[in-house]
């Protein structure tokens, strides 16, 4: 798998991008031979198509890619990426003008064709090498890439490989990559540190449950980031249908991606001090597994009703939120595959998300559309707040009712939070088909645009 640039252009196949109302006056241009092939092989420029043409000893002279209309571009992403799918396997130069979009994102697109989960098998990702466009920091558009990829094996990794123990390993190694510090609480060691909730949801485990707690940066204003960490979801004593456990080993998929974007902003050296925390846990079945109708504490000092175990991951989240917002940092974010409602109300392609936090809104919003990492608001909407009010404890951690899911589930994690500056992402994790720099299985949601984004939230720039 290789999520890099070609270095050696000595042998590069130009690449020419063409849209179908271009194609015409590109064609007058080309020698008949060129028309005859292009006509021969049916190329209509129409988006993800791709062909090679040959020169007259029979060997590669050029390729032309289309890159489909405003119409055929609109329905997807990364059109470059689609056409670099198809092109077969050698080193390429694009030798043209890019009709629209952001050629940095478009060149990311074409690294990610390169990724393919292997632990377990081997794959046969796109072979195509690209030579970085002049003008482009190659090695900052790289590190988004595998830092991507970091995300994406996380996800992909079944829960026997990828439980609390080996989420911690993987947070060591990324800090010992970059010279970070670790600490982890675990056990009933969390308990003794007043994280009860993290415990609750997690004793029931083999594994034992854990905050991990990673810091980089000593100088800039402060960023934490709290990814939900649930490694596995049984749906504990609720004890979820098997067609909705297949694909629990993506609980985890908030910590993932936080630890993408992490990754992302420590190979960058972005001036911070970042801290990263992820409650790192299993949700089993056994004999000590906290039950529907107990009322949990919280390191916040609110209680919580019980009402559905299958509603752990804002649990995990609230205390880690606490511990976080204790500190008071200047962008405090958590990211989680929280709730089915959010699937329901947006779909797998975009990531829901709740900020009160004018200048985060506006950054993030205009940072998505350039790097086509696509972010939806949705409210914060404080007259359903008495729906998460059982009565019989401060907060119910699953609502009846059904109604607006996965804003009563950031509300409930907003009771855990004083920054006013505070942004949840209520994602999926999960890309359910094959699209272009994307196969089907885990996916960063949200991270490439928050990168984008916090320079400028953060006066960086």
């Amino acid at each position: 798998m290789s999520l890099t640039f070609a270095t050696d252009a000595s042998d590069a196949i130009p690449l020419f991008l063409v849209e179908p109302s271009a194609l015409e006056g590109w064609m007058e241009d080309q020698p008949p031979r060129v028309v005859r092939w292009l006509d021969t092989v049916g190329f209509k420029a129409a988006l993800g198509s791709a062909v090679v043409v040959p020169n007259e000893e029979g060997q590669p002279e050029f390729a032309v890619a289309g890159f489909g209309d405003t119409q055929s571009r609109a329905r997807g992403r990364f059109p470059l990426a689609a056409a670099a799918a198809k092109l077969p396997k050698g080193t390429y130069k694009i030798a043209s003008d890019l009709p629209a979009g952001d050629l940095k994102t478009e060149v990311l697109g074409w690294l990610l064709t390169g990724y393919s989960f292997d632990r377990y098998r081997t794959q046969s990702p796109a072979k195509a090498r690209l030579i970085c466009p002049e003008g482009l920091d190659a090695q900052a558009i790289e590190t988004i890439a595998t830092s991507e990829a970091l995300t994406r094996d996380l996800i992909n990794t079944p829960a026997a490989d990828m439980g609390p123990e080996a989420l911690e390993t993987a947070v060591r190694d990324l800090a010992k990559d970059h010279e970070a510090k670790v600490d982890v609480i675990s056990g009933d060691d969390l308990l003794a540190q007043n994280l009860p909730m993290i415990h609750a949801v997690g004793r029931a485990a083999e594994q034992a449950p854990r905050l991990i707690d990673l810091r980089w940066g000593n100088a800039g204003p402060s960023v934490t980031l709290v990814g939900k960490g649930v490694c596995f979801d049984t749906g504990g004593l609720n004890l979820k249908p098997g067609a909705s456990m297949g694909l629990m080993k993506k609980d985890m998929g908030g910590a993932a991606t936080v630890l993408g974007l992490a990754r992302m902003i420590m190979a960058q050296g972005m001036r911070v001090r970042l801290r990263v925390l992820i409650p790192a846990v299993e949700n089993s079945v056994s004999g000590n597994s906290f039950r529907p109708g107990d009322i949990l504490s919280s390191r916040k000092g609110l209680t919580v009703e019980i009402n559905n175990t299958d509603a752990e991951g804002r649990l995990v989240l609230a205390d880690a939120l606490t511990l976080a917002d204790e500190e008071n940092p200047d962008v405090l974010i958590s990211m989680a595959t929280l709730t089915g409602a959010a699937r329901v109300a947006v779909g797998a392609d975009l990531a829901p998300y709740y900020s009160d936090d004018p200048k985060i809104v506006s950054a993030l919003e205009n940072a998505a559309s350039a790097v086509s990492d696509p972010v939806w608001r949705m409210p914060f909407w404080t007259p359903y707040e008495p729906q998460i009010e059982p009565g019989i404890a401060d907060l119910d951690n699953a609502p009846k009712g059904g109604f607006a899911g996965s804003i009563t589930a950031a509300l409930f994690l907003r009771r855990f939070v004083d920054n006013p500056s505070y942004t949840h992402f209520d994602i999926y994790g999960w890309h359910p088909g094959v699209a272009p720099a994307r196969t089907k299985g885990g996916v960063g949601m949200g991270a490439r645009a928050l990168l984008e984004a916090l320079p400028e939230i953060l006066d960086l720039t």
